[in-house]
């Protein structure tokens, strides 16, 4: 069953019943995969699609030492790796946050999607561009923000794509990540991430402890991000 998430946001409210039961009906299987595993390693041959129904999971390479850098964050509602639909294989791993419910689509049928459904194409086409501009944000953030707007654009924007499918409210919201995650997808150190945070909270700006996240002053916050939230079409439509 897709989760109500998935048409939240994105544009996806513009989907007819007839396209939302193509997806329902395309689902090869469902998934539920424990917190901390990888479901795509890098290089691997692909026949599937995942659409993350429940969780988060985090796309991520390795350096030559083994240290992780991520690369993305995914929350209910993405298609985590409908590129892979074309490319066949990827540049990087996917691995689980928290536990996750995640539904399967074989490449197969959605060449027969994009075959018969134009307007379900473009919608799923849309998926990764968004992606995209995502990556170019996180560029962004990591060339040019300093350490404390590094972790407020991180939170900010993961707010903003709670908000859009009912998973944050008044700036609050549950995230299972780590400070070594946290240090991980914004480059810094975990002592550097532990300081930042303190100081986020000294000045009243954020709270975040046992996976709580807690945004006191989201206007400052986002003041201190440089945080637009333009780049994730939140209000997209297309007639």
């Amino acid at each position: 069953m897709i989760s109500e998430k998935f048409l939240m946001g994105r544009g996806r409210h513009e989907l007819s019943n007839e396209e939302k039961q193509v997806l329902e009906d395309g689902i090869e299987s469902v998934r539920q995969v424990p917190a901390r595993k990888q479901i795509v390693r890098a290089g691997d041959l692909i026949e599937t699609s995942t659409l993350l129904i429940e969780g988060f999971v985090c796309r991520y390479m390795d350096d030559r030492e083994g240290q992780r850098q991520l690369v993305a964050v995914h929350v209910p509602g993405d298609f985590v790796d409908l590129h892979a639909f074309p490319m066949k294989r990827l540049d990087h791993d996917i691995a689980t946050l928290g536990p996750v419910k995640i539904a399967c689509f074989e490449h197969r049928t959605l060449q027969t999607i994009t075959e018969r459904y134009p307007h379900l194409t473009k919608k799923l086409w849309f998926s990764t561009l968004l992606d995209a501009a995502m990556h170019r944000e996180w560029i962004f953030r990591l060339g040019r923000l300093g350490a404390e707007g590094r972790i407020a654009h991180l939170f900010c924007e993961l707010n903003a794509r709670l908000e859009m499918i009912g998973m944050a409210e008044d700036g609050q919201f549950m995230l299972p990540m780590t400070q070594p995650d946290l240090a991980e997808a914004t480059g810094l150190t975990g002592v550097h991430v532990n300081r930042v945070l303190r100081v986020l909270r000294e000045r009243e700006l954020l709270t975040f402890k046992g996976g709580q996240v807690c945004i006191l002053d989201q206007q400052k916050l986002a003041k201190l991000a440089e945080f637009e939230p333009q780049y994730l079409y939140g209000t997209h439509t297309d007639g």
